[in-house]
C-alpha cells in the first residue's frame, strides 16, 4: 500500500506514464527528522524475501517509504521503514497487525511487519495511484464519483468495525484511488484517540472534500497538521462568522439535495450518525443508478464497465478510461475469527435473488468466505394507511415514496400541531414486498427535521378502506412486530432501521408517522423516499 500523495511525493516514471505514490500520512514542515544510521540501499533484501528498489518519500512521522518487490512472489510491494524499532515502532507494528486481520477490497493489504530492533518495516500492498487530496486538485469531483468514493470508504470501514477496530486516520490523503479505479483506504492507527463514531464522521468530511475541494474538519484536519499551511494542509470549508461550514450546495451548484443532506448529518456532531453499515449500504444505493445496473459484474469488487460502443459510467475516472472506480456494492460482513471476508456483488437482474458468490482471493493463499447479497428489493404494492380520518383525502402519490426519486415525495396535508391537530394517531406508508424475504434495513428520507416515526410489520393485507386500515394497526402495532427503536422527535432528514431478526422472513412493512415537523403554516412532512435493502 503506498501513501496517498501530494506535494511533497517524488514522481516516478514508467513508459512515460507518471504515477504518483504516496504513505497516507504525508509529510510537512513539522515531520521529525529521519535517523539515516544503518539507512537502506536500492537492492538490498530485507527477511530474505523483500528486494527495494526505489526510495519514494519520507511520511509525516519519519518513516522511509520505498518501492520494492516480493522476490519470492513476485509482486510490488510498499516498504515503510522506521529506525529505530523497538518500543519507539510499537505503534506502527500493532497497527499493521490490526490491519492484516481485516481482508477488503477497499482496505490497502498488509503483508509483513518485522522488528529488527535497530530498525522495523511493514510490508504493504502497492497502488499505483493518487490520493483523493491530489484527485480534487483540479476542482471538485461529480456527485457520482463522490458518492461511489464515499460508499468504498464506508465499506472499508463497515468491514473495520465488524472487529470492534477503528481505523482513527480517515482523511482525503489516505483515501488512494488507483489507476484501474480501485478506492483503498490507507494508513489506519491503533492510539486509542479514535472512535468508530469519529471515523463515521470523517466519511462525511471524505463526501464533503469530494463535492467541494475543501476539508470542514479543522479543528483536527491530519492528525495535528493545521489547515490551511504547510505541506499536508487542506483548503478550510467556507464558514460563516460563527465558524459554521456552509452546505456543499452553497458552494458549487449541481449538488443533490439527498446527498447535500446526508453529508451534513454525518458532519453534524447533534445528530447520532448511523453505523458504517448502514452508512455503506445507504451510500452504495446512491453510487448504482437503476439505468446503470446493466454494468454490473456478478462477482468480485463492483467495476462499471461500458460494453464496447458505449457510453462510459458516469463514475469513469479522468483520462478517457473506461474502467470507473471500483466500489464496493451493498455488504455482508462475515467474520471468521480474525478475518474479514465481503463479497461485493452486483445484481444484473433486480427481480431475482441470486445465490451468494465468492469473492475473489485478496492475497496471495487468502480467499474472502461467501457472503450473503445484498440488494434493494424491489416494493410490489404501495399505500397510505389512515385509520382514524373520515375524509381520507391523503391517500394519493403513495408511489412517489419508493419511485427511486429523492426529490419527489408523498406529503402530508398541514396540520395545526404536530400530532396531526389531535385528529388521529399517526399516518404511515405500507410496503407490500411481494414475497417473504430477509431484510437488512430499511431508510427512509425525510422533507424536514423534527419528526417521529417508527418501522413496524405484519401479516395481514386488508382492503385500502378505514376498516381495513384499522386491521393493520391492530396487527402491525405490537411490541413483537417494532422494527428497532422508533425515532422520537428525530433531528435529521434521514432514518435507517436495521433491527430486523435475521430468521425472519418479511413480506409487509409500514413507515408510521407519528409526530409531524414544523412547516410553513402548521406542521407537515414529505416522505421523499423508502429504500428496503435485502435478499
Amino acid at each position: 500500500m503506498p501513501s496517498s500523495s501530494g506535494p511533497s511525493i517524488d514522481t516516478i516514471t514508467e513508459g512515460g506514464r507518471v504515477t504518483q505514490v504516496g504513505e497516507g500520512q504525508e509529510a510537512d514542515e513539522s515531520a521529525p527528522p529521519v535517523m539515516t544510521f544503518g539507512a537502506p540501499t536500492a537492492g538490498e533484501v530485507l527477511a530474505e524475501r523483500y528486494e527495494l528498489v526505489e526510495h519514494i518519500n519520507n511520511d509525516s512521522a519519519g518513516r522511509l517509504v520505498w518501492r520494492g518487490v516480493d522476490v519470492i512472489l513476485r509482486r510490488p510491494v510498499a516498504v515503510v521503514l522506521r529506525y529505530p524499532g523497538g518500543d519507539s515502532a510499537t505503534e506502527m507494528l500493532q497497527a499493521a497487525v490490526a490491519a492484516s486481520r481485516v481482508i477488503h477490497p477497499n482496505l490497502v493489504g498488509v503483508y509483513d511487519a518485522i522488528d529488527e530492533a535497530e530498525r522495523a518495516y511493514v510490508v504493504r500492498e502497492w497502488v499505483d495511484g493518487q490520493s483523493l487530496r491530489d484527485l480534487a486538485t483540479d476542482g471538485p469531483l461529480d456527485p457520482a464519483r463522490a458518492t461511489a468514493i464515499g460508499n468504498a470508504v464506508a465499506s472499508a470501514l463497515a468491514a473495520v468495525h465488524a472487529t470492534g477496530m477503528v481505523h482513527g486516520n480517515v482523511h482525503p490523503g489516505t483515501v488512494m484511488i488507483s489507476d484501474e479505479g480501485r478506492v483503498v483506504l490507507a494508513d489506519a492507527r491503533t492510539d486509542g484517540a479514535d472512535s468508530q463514531e469519529n471515523d463515521i464522521r470523517a466519511v462525511g468530511g471524505i463526501l464533503y472534500f469530494a463535492l467541494t475541494g475543501s476539508w470542514p474538519h479543522a479543528e483536527a484536519p491530519l492528525h495535528g497538521a493545521t489547515a490551511g499551511h504547510g505541506r499536508a494542509a487542506i483548503p478550510d470549508a467556507v464558514r460563516d462568522a460563527g465558524g459554521g461550514i456552509a452546505a456543499p450546495r452553497q458552494v458549487r451548484a449541481g449538488v443533490p439535495a439527498y446527498l447535500d443532506d446526508l453529508t451534513m448529518d454525518l458532519l453534524d456532531a447533534e445528530i447520532a450518525p448511523p453505523s458504517s453499515d448502514v452508512l455503506a449500504a445507504e451510500l452504495a444505493r446512491l453510487d448504482v443508478p437503476a439505468e446503470e445496473e446493466h454494468y454490473l459484474e456478478n462477482s468480485g469488487p463492483l467495476r462499471f464497465a461500458a460494453e464496447t460502443g458505449e457510453e462510459p459510467s458516469p463514475l469513469a475516472a479522468a483520462g478517457g478510461r473506461k474502467v470507473a472506480v471500483g466500489i464496493a456494492g451493498l455488504l455482508a460482513v462475515a467474520l471468521v475469527g480474525l478475518l474479514i471476508g465481503i463479497s461485493t456483488l452486483g445484481d444484473k437482474d433486480p427481480q431475482a435473488s441470486p445465490n451468494p458468490t465468492p469473492s475473489a482471493s485478496t492475497s496471495a493463499g487468502a480467499a474472502t468466505p461467501a457472503a450473503a447479497v445484498v440488494r434493494k428489493l424491489p416494493v410490489k404494492d404501495v399505500r397510505i394507511i389512515d385509520p382514524d380520518s373520515k375524509v381520507r383525502d391523503e391517500l394519493d402519490g403513495a408511489i412517489k415514496a419508493v419511485d427511486g426519486d429523492p426529490d419527489k415525495g408523498w406529503g402530508t396535508d398541514t396540520y395545526t400541531t404536530a400530532k396531526f391537530g389531535n385528529t388521529k394517531q399517526g399516518m404511515g406508508i405500507w410496503l407490500d414486498l411481494g414475497a417473504p424475504h430477509t431484510v437488512k434495513s430499511v431508510q427512509a428520507v425525510l422533507s424536514a427535521r423534527g419528526a417521529s416515526a417508527q418501522l413496524l410489520t405484519g401479516s395481514v393485507n386488508p382492503p385500502s378502506t378505514s376498516n381495513g386500515d384499522k386491521q393493520v394497526i391492530a396487527n402491525y402495532r405490537t411490541a413483537k412486530n417494532a422494527i428497532g427503536q422508533p425515532f422520537e422527535d428525530h433531528d435529521g432528514t434521514t432514518m435507517a432501521f436495521d433491527g430486523f431478526d435475521a430468521d425472519r422472513k418479511y413480506q409487509y412493512l409500514l413507515f408510521w408517522v407519528t409526530e409531524l415537523p414544523p412547516a410553513e403554516g402548521g406542521f407537515q412532512v414529505d416522505v421523499q423516499e423508502i429504500t428496503v435493502q435485502g435478499s
